[in-house]
């Protein structure tokens, strides 16, 4: 017999990808693009909104033509990240990137600190944090969505003059599930933040899936999972 945290994993994951009520939102963060590459592809075929965060956002910004400093990238991943560009605009999916962004000199919650645009950080300074602009822009994204998928931090939450983008996507979740809507968080550094901020109880779901959920979103068959998975997608929801 199935277990009963298998089952429920399934489920949810299941409901945000083929039934969530529209719009649906997917907010991807953490530190490489390499690793969220193939989610983020799948992801553009399902989701209304895509919002980049976090160190992989760089990528993006650099990929646009932007100077992002000492900040986090991945040289290698930076054709890919236009490709995902072009390919967010075939779907239509409205890829929100940051406007702005929380600098340091140095990688270190006693760093000197500056605000930017995110397309203007100087050499000698990286970006460790979305800034205000970019998390009023997606807190009000997440706040009318009805299905929300949160994968990876804004920043190094873990320092904190470094968490303020992290603990405002955490709270717009908080209440657009207030209102409503269905909300998934993934990823050890995601529930983390929720756990450190006290509010994993006001989301509708935190998967404990780790890797294996992105690996099921994006489509790969789990040996334990596949003689199972389309008896489950068709039980109603509980």
């Amino acid at each position: 017999m199935l277990g009963y945290l298998v089952e429920s994993e399934i489920r949810n994951i299941n409901r945000l990808l083929f039934k969530g009520n529209k719009p649906v939102t997917a907010i991807v963060g953490g530190s490489k693009v390499s690793t969220k590459i193939d989610i983020i592809k799948v992801l553009l075929q399902k989701v209304d909104n895509l919002i980049i965060g976090g160190g992989i956002g760089y990528t993006f910004i650099k990929a646009m033509g932007g100077s992002i400093g000492e900040s986090l990238i991945e040289e290698n991943c930076i054709e890919i990240a236009k490709e995902i560009i072009d390919l967010a605009d075939k779907y239509d999916v409205k890829l929100c990137l940051p406007i702005d962004t929380i600098i340091a000199d140095k990688f270190d919650n006693n760093a000197n600190i500056k605000h930017c645009k995110i397309t203007e950080i100087p050499d000698g300074w990286q970006g460790l944090d979305i800034g205000i602009k970019s998390a009023e822009y997606f807190t009000k994204i997440i706040e009318k969505s009805n299905t929300i998928l949160w994968n990876g931090p804004m920043g190094v939450f873990e320092m904190e003059h470094f968490c303020n983008g992290t603990i405002k996507i955490a709270l717009a979740i908080s209440r657009a599930t207030a209102s409503g809507a269905f909300s998934l968080v993934g990823g050890g550094d995601s529930i983390a933040a929720l756990n450190r901020y006290a509010l994993t109880d006001n989301v509708s779901y935190v998967s404990t899936a780790g890797g294996a959920l992105l690996e099921y979103i994006e489509g790969k068959e789990l040996p334990s999972l596949k003689a199972i998975k389309n008896k489950i997608l068709n039980r109603p929801l509980r």
